[in-house]
């Protein structure tokens, strides 16, 4: 399912977002799409090592944890299927 928006972006963002596209070999709104996945993963994967850097727990349980929190991630994002990279 899709949503259509309206953004407003600066001229050089929409630039770079362009050439980053073409070069990529996807449309606008894809490129923009997937960064946007993207930061919303490196802002969960963040949080989540900071409340792992916060518990200390020992490394291998932390390991499966980062493992199974993949998992979740992927399932919720990309309905079980992993993104293209």
């Amino acid at each position: 399912m899709t949503a259509k928006v309206t953004l407003s972006f600066s001229d050089q963002t929409i630039a770079d977002a362009r050439h980053w596209a073409e070069r990529d070999g996807v449309s606008l709104s894809a490129w923009i799409d997937r960064a946007a996945q993207e930061r919303a993963l490196r802002e969960i994967f963040t949080a989540h090592a900071e409340a792992v850097r916060r518990a200390k727990p020992d490394l291998e349980r932390a390991a499966l944890a980062d493992e199974e929190e993949i998992a979740m991630v992927d399932a919720e994002l990309f309905s079980g299927r992993r993104a293209a990279r």
